[in-house]
């Protein structure tokens, strides 16, 4: 699955007997209120050449101030303006939404971040940070998130009404006859037909090389003339881009949870379905070694049984108390959900429970919160933007049911739960509408001081070797490691990651190659 998520779980119930979860995903967060002054450089200078643009086409929007303005009740925000696409810097321009919280003790500067995606809203992250970011680094850095292009309010791509995204989340991921194999490429087509039609000119100019060039005229716009970044997941890819287009503009940057860039869209596929295959059986295990483990007594016989209930679900789908039917797709996305975090596995086990007795209402909520909806109402365009962005970053598709069939058995071998799902999964840029010649490759950020790539030894979504290639693809790439389960490693419960981390940001002190935590 191409898809990945950085959704903060704040509060979490299980209601006794209804076997109900309640979740409440975290937007804002009042506690790292402040009522300071707002974050420099409104109150200062730029440092020294922070402002001098790579190209004097571009010299207006490197020279521009940011008017932050209070907002969310105490954290601080603003635009950006920037050239809708940067071949013609004198055309049309489109403005980015920004969003501080700033340092609350002794400030050494922003830290841009990126909660990945591609297409969650960095203002949020941003918002988050009392719980998304330990004390020290907030206590010294204001946290800056932007939505990137195309993303949240920064001219927001859009591809579907409400109605028609649920119905294309809820579909069937894993067609079974050819009646469905035709129903899986028409909606890839409506998506892609979609983005055009609705977005108008924005839909061709949502890349990671157009945001990574958004984020050098945000590092000037902030006085900086470096950029001190931290960016998860997808982030990772963007910061990485960043750091290859400018190198001598890369400050301290950890990229936690990595992509690896040069990797293929069936590749990462590929290797993402085998790490959500490895997150399950971790999950399972550790539900056998309790007494009276719902799902049996091995992990074979486990997961196995999950795999007997999505085949049920793909059948007959479940009711849910709001009137809609949880189907294998909602359930699909529920599933993936909790494996993101080792904490959420509680959630996971009330919700599966609940489902194997015949009630879907607890995975749907799962599913809802992974696609950032609210029954069929959606808090932002996260499901639409990441097909953009994706598509746009390599048009790599499967066009015919015949090369979707001839990937499966290798998809199955990597992971006969997910398999097929991940499989079908290369069909989704089928429907591209945008021209775009954009091919993976690696990024070697020559001439950078040193970027810190982190890795987890069971995360689902972004594999370890995807960090271990990075780190050996840049050439100032120092890789810290995480063994454990969930995604990403920072603030992840584990003392030598965050001490690491943090020493590194505040203090500048560099990892050593190889940290094994």
């Amino acid at each position: 699955m191409s898809r990945i998520v950085a959704l903060v779980v704040v509060l979490a119930l299980v209601l006794g007997g209804s076997g109900l979860v309640v979740l409440t995903l975290l937007r804002s967060d009042d506690s790292a209120a402040t009522s300071g002054p707002p974050p420099s450089p409104a109150a200062g200078s730029a440092e020294p050449g922070a402002q001098d643009a790579p190209d004097p086409a571009l010299q207006r929007f490197y020279a521009q101030r940011l008017d932050w303005q209070k907002c969310r009740g105490h954290f601080w925000c603003a635009t950006l303006e920037v050239p809708l696409d940067y071949a013609h810097p004198t055309g049309t321009t489109i403005k980015l939404a920004l969003l501080s919280a700033p340092a609350t003790g002794k400030r050494i500067g922003a830290m841009v971040v990126n909660p990945g995606g591609p297409g969650v809203p960095g203002t949020d992250y941003a918002a988050a940070a009392a719980r998304a970011f330990r004390e020290p680094l907030r206590n010294r850095y204001d946290i800056v998130g932007f939505d990137p292009r195309g993303t949240g309010a920064s001219s927001p791509v859009d591809c579907l009404s409400d109605g028609e995204l649920t119905a294309f989340l809820s579909a069937d991921p894993d067609p079974d006859d050819a009646d469905e194999e035709s129903a899986y490429f028409a909606s890839a087509r409506e998506m892609g037909a979609g983005c055009a039609k609705r977005s108008g000119a924005i839909a061709a100019h949502v890349s990671t090389v157009e945001a990574a060039r958004d984020m050098d005229v945000l590092r000037a716009a902030l006085g900086e003339a470096r950029l001190t970044y931290f960016g998860a997941s997808y982030g990772t890819k963007l910061g990485a881009t960043y750091a290859d287009l400018f190198p001598s503009r890369v400050g301290r940057f950890v990229l936690d949870g990595a992509l690896d860039p040069a990797l293929p869209t069936r590749e990462l596929n590929l290797q993402q379905a085998a790490g959500f295959e490895t997150a399950l059986r971790a999950y399972v295990a550790n539900c056998t070694k309790s007494p009276g483990c719902f799902l049996g007594d091995s992990v074979d016989a486990g997961v196995a049984k999950v795999q007997s209930f999505l085949a049920d679900l793909d059948q007959k789908p479940l009711p849910t108390k709001d009137g809609r039917e949880l189907t294998e797709g909602d359930a699909f996305l529920g599933l993936a959900l909790p494996l993101y975090s080792r904490s959420y596995w509680l959630l996971l086990s009330s919700a599966l429970k609940s489902a194997m007795a015949g009630q879907g209402t607890a995975l749907m909520l799962l599913a809802d919160a992974y696609a950032d909806r609210t029954g069929h109402t959606y808090d932002n365009n996260s499901s639409e933007a990441i097909y953009a962005v994706n598509c746009l970053d390599d048009p790599w598709a499967r066009h015919t049911a015949a090369e979707v069939k001839a990937d499966i058995p290798a998809f199955e071998a990597a992971s006969p739960t997910f398999g097929r799902v991940f499989a079908w999964m290369g069909a989704s840029c089928s429907g591209l509408q945008e021209p775009t010649t954009s091919k993976p490759a690696a990024l070697h950020a020559k001439g950078a001081p040193p970027i810190v790539v982190t890795g987890t030894t069971r995360d689902p979504a972004t594999p370890l070797q995807w960090a271990k290639n990075l780190a050996s693809e840049l050439d100032s790439g120092v890789l810290v490691t995480r063994d454990g389960d969930g995604h990403t490693a920072y603030n992840s419960g584990n003392k030598c990651v965050d001490s690491a981390l943090e020493a590194y940001l505040i203090d500048g002190t560099v990892p050593r190659d190889g940290l094994a935590c």
